[in-house]
């Protein structure tokens, strides 16, 4: 969920980058696919990007070809080929006219998709995502936008919250894996910096740290799965305010989400469901923070250990999120704040697309740092009567299993 745009009348597309076709100049002959009008295809992009790219300076670049694929696209072959299902219709849908490459060959589907991948993945500028191509800066803007529009669209069923039957799995298996009983996710949120036009700066957009940043929260379950994100907000705003203004916080105050089977403990209390947070957010009946008092009594101390275990499967979700798309994690140079929403949330789809696909998240490409370092946050004091009730039932509860 983004903030409301304001309704502007759309421009007609004389301002759409136009690209001029270059001539064919002789070189070795590569196979080629003739396309409907008669053009060719640029079908052999792989073997050619390999060849140029995987003798590069980077000493990490795996020798297998199969490897080396992931590590440049951070998707298996066959996760590419299903991303490449989902956004074929759109990226064909369009007169291909600008998609020349420097051999006067059409860009293929697979070739567009691997050129936004990597964009997405390295987050190196355009010209460089092209180098690496054979294609232009303009060529490598267009097409990367074409596939976040396309990917937006035809990948959101891969971010959603559960059905009833899922949630359930979700429940049994943090409790099985970090022991506490009921608990639906774990929520965080990070940073994602960037540099402004003078005339776009605001205090609002400026964080504690003094950069200009936009936020992004999201809701993980218990394999890093992202249920619930809400972006497009300035990064100088509190924690504590960003999920007032989400629309996950609206359907649980009213009662429309998170309102699923409740458990009943053995000492005779019942547990609603709830999600956990760090000490940033306030704690709700739905949202549960830990301890931050003096009181260091063993029921605290295992409460506080079970829900950071719990919490940190958010923290590593984000830090692998912000490791495999780059692009999310590097300063973006003057974006576009009313398109940098769709750029975050269709990396998060990426992100759970690899996981709905069986693909395996390399854990060696998530940040070696904390997802958002340097940004300590300011720690909310509402607490509600009801979510401290909970938090001590918990506590109890933990305490003698």
């Amino acid at each position: 969920m983004a903030p409301p745009k304001k309704s502007k009348k759309k421009k007609k597309d004389s301002n759409r980058i136009k690209i001029k076709k270059k001539s064919s100049k002789s070189k070795s002959v590569r196979p080629v696919v003739p396309s409907e009008n008669g053009a060719a295809i640029d079908s052999d992009w792989w073997d050619a990007f390999w060849t140029k790219n995987s003798s590069t300076s980077e000493s990490n670049v795996p020798s297998d070809e199969e490897e080396g694929f992931k590590y440049f696209f951070r998707v298996s072959k066959k996760t590419f080929e299903y991303v490449c299902s989902l956004v074929r219709e759109d990226l064909i849908s369009r007169p291909p006219s600008g998609l020349i490459n420097i051999e006067g060959r059409l860009l293929s589907v697979e070739k567009q998709v691997a050129i936004a991948l990597r964009r997405l993945a390295s987050g190196e500028s355009q010209v460089s995502v092209g180098a690496s191509f054979g294609v232009g800066q303009s060529t490598v803007s267009q097409v990367t936008w074409r596939f976040i529009e396309a990917l937006e669209e035809r990948g959101k069923h891969h971010l959603n919250w559960p059905g009833s039957s899922r949630m359930e799995k979700i429940k049994s298996e943090f409790e099985a894996a970090c022991g506490l009983p009921n608990c639906c996710g774990a929520i965080d949120a990070t940073h994602i910096v960037m540099t402004l036009p003078a005339v776009q700066t605001s205090d609002d957009w400026c964080d504690q740290q003094n950069n200009f940043s936009m936020f992004l929260q999201g809701i993980v379950d218990n394999e890093m799965r992202f249920l619930d994100i809400v972006t497009g907000w300035p990064g100088g705003m509190t924690v504590s305010r960003l999920l007032k203004f989400s629309g996950f916080y609206k359907l649980c105050e009213s009662g429309d989400r998170m309102n699923g089977n409740v458990r009943s403990l053995s000492e005779g209390s019942d547990i609603r469901e709830y999600i956990v947070g760090c000490a940033n957010y306030p704690l709700l009946p739905w949202l549960i923070t830990p301890y931050e008092d003096d009181d260091l009594s063993a029921a605290v101390q295992n409460f506080n250990k079970m829900h950071e275990a719990t919490r940190s499967v958010a923290v590593k979700a984000f830090s692998q999120l912000k490791g495999s798309w780059r692009i999310l994690n590097k300063v973006m140079w003057r974006p576009d704040k009313r398109k940098l929403p769709s750029i975050v949330l269709v990396c998060c789809l990426l992100h759970n697309i690899i996981i709905d696909c069986g693909d395996r998240l390399h854990p060696d490409v998530a940040l070696s740092s904390h997802h958002d370092s340097g940004y300590s946050g300011q720690k909310c004091k509402q607490v509600d009567p009801l979510g401290k009730i909970l938090r001590e039932n918990l506590a109890k509860h933990l305490l003698h299993i």
